[in-house]
């Protein structure tokens, strides 16, 4: 485990606001996937000079990295079809304040995006760290993805090379957000589109919800809220011209599924309202405090 400086403004001044569980024998390629469904288990802190709220302390990014590139994910890409209904919605967003070209998402997981933009004719490039995800959008896609990280040589980009990326719930899960926001727009054109969605603490339902928020989750290792989000754009090269609430599709079955890690007789009296009424299947839309920000290169 080690201590991090705050990655906003790099104070080392923080208060805990989130004591978290005690489980150090969780595995790691089941806590950092897609779809992991491990309640917080870790301490979060509020930085004193900026509010900006993180994990602290933490897994090293090597071992984070690690957890994410093993294992399989099953369960995230059985949600494809919801994912795809939701992106083509974003897309048509996106297509509001970008001419189609170049796109990049980080952290594509199976390519449900990618799947989409192609179709829509633009040119389209990801990166994930894991391989089996990267595998499984190469198989059902037809997409080959770059396996790995921004920062692996290998998967070097050129500066200006980007009309629009894309970070689909992933900024929340970097070890360095603003290291990766600046290499996003190294690596993007000149008034090209930052698209970022990401789970906000400072939402009315995160409140409401408190410590039994559903996105309080140990594969997240920073919180953001609408101050934060835009301060760390601001001060990473980037205008934010649009910030709004963004619903996400995914079947009932799934839904319900998920709820069994926060309330077991919840969960056995949907999951029995599904299996008889035959609603696994049923795409529901919903909104728990996800937040979708786009952003022009300044």
């Amino acid at each position: 485990m080690e201590y991090i400086k705050c990655n906003l403004c790099g104070s080392s001044e923080y208060e805990v606001v989130h004591k978290g569980l005690k489980d150090e024998n969780i595995d790691l390629t089941k806590k950092y996937t897609s779809s992991s469904n491990v309640i917080g288990n870790d301490q979060i802190v509020r930085c004193k000079n900026c509010g900006l709220k993180y994990v602290n302390p933490r897994l090293t990014e090597k071992e984070i990295v690690s957890g994410y590139s093993e294992g399989s994910d099953e369960l995230f890409v059985s949600q494809t079809r919801g994912r795809e209904l939701t992106f083509k919605k974003s897309l048509k967003l996106i297509d509001k304040y970008s001419q189609k070209g170049k796109i990049l998402d980080i952290g594509t997981a199976g390519g449900s995006f990618l799947k989409v933009a192609k179709d829509k004719l633009w040119d389209v490039e990801g990166i994930e760290p894991n391989k089996w995800l990267c595998d499984w959008a190469l198989k059902n896609y037809g997409i080959k993805i770059k396996q790995g990280t921004l920062f692996d040589k290998k998967n070097k980009f050129k500066d200006d090379e980007f009309d629009v990326i894309t970070l689909w719930d992933v900024l929340e899960h970097v070890a360095d957000p603003k290291k990766t926001l600046e290499e996003c727009n190294k690596i993007m054109k000149k008034n090209g589109l930052l698209v970022v969605n990401y789970p906000d603490i400072g939402s009315p339902v995160s409140k409401a919800m408190g410590k039994r928020w559903i996105f309080l989750l140990s594969v997240h290792l920073f919180y953001f809220d609408k101050k934060t989000i835009k301060k760390i754009l601001n001060e990473t090269g980037f205008d934010v011209i649009k910030i709004k609430k963004h619903f996400q599709s995914l079947s009932l079955g799934y839904l319900v599924y998920r709820m069994q890690a926060y309330n077991k007789f919840l969960y056995k009296i949907g999951n029995s309202f599904v299996k008889l009424f035959h609603l696994d299947s049923l795409l529901i839309p919903y909104w728990l405090g996800q937040t979708l920000v786009l952003a022009r290169k300044r």
